[in-house]
């Protein structure tokens, strides 16, 4: 069992729950209980420029940080929901020891052997949650980028797996990838139109 540290407070998000394809990733992030945190919003809000410069500032400034994930197979087995707790909860048995307090984006708690305290929206007011959310997303659009290289033709670079018409046309043109989600409604669809 991890030690745990009574001045750890971690923040934790995801990204990643609505794409077609690729994993669903979380990431914990550590300040000092009462410290100044800069005003991050949440990823979504921010330019993917903006969004390089506070995944680096979150990374020096932050006492610890993990990433969590549950992989494609997790998700189609599990469903989305159960696998967002589970990489958010992985994100955080991976930091160095274990928090006193857990905020958390969203209305569930992941499984934690911490005090969780779930907050709706979080990542849009809360900057511990902001912070964490935006490390998961910066990953996660990374991993994208990569998986674009093996598969231009699906275009992940552009839409990061989200089903956006481009998406769509090239899973009706090209099949799915063993990335893809296949336990989501609309690859379902697609690939029985196809067959």
């Amino acid at each position: 069992m991890k030690q745990r540290n009574s001045k750890w407070v971690a923040g934790v998000d995801e990204a990643g729950r609505g794409p077609l394809a690729g994993p669903v990733i979380a990431a914990a992030v550590v300040f000092f209980p009462f410290c100044e945190l800069p005003l991050f919003k949440d990823s979504k809000q921010l330019s993917p420029k903006q969004r390089l410069h506070f995944f680096t500032l979150i990374q020096k400034e932050a006492i610890a940080f993990a990433i969590g994930r549950a992989e494609v197979h997790e998700i189609d087995s599990l469903n989305i929901h159960h696998s967002t707790l589970l990489a958010m909860q992985r994100a955080v048995l991976a930091l160095p020891q274990l928090p006193s307090r857990i905020y958390v984006d969203g209305c569930h708690a992941p499984l934690l052997p911490s005090r969780v305290h779930t907050i709706p929206k979080g990542d849009e007011w809360m900057p511990l949650i902001s912070a964490a959310s935006i490390l998961a997303k910066v990953t996660r659009d990374q991993e994208m980028l990569l998986l674009d290289r093996e598969y231009p033709q699906y275009g992940f670079a552009h839409h990061k797996g989200y089903p956006t018409e481009a998406h769509h046309h090239a899973l009706q043109k090209y099949g799915a990838t063993p990335h893809h989600r296949r336990s989501f409604g609309r690859v379902r669809k697609i690939l029985n139109m196809v067959n």
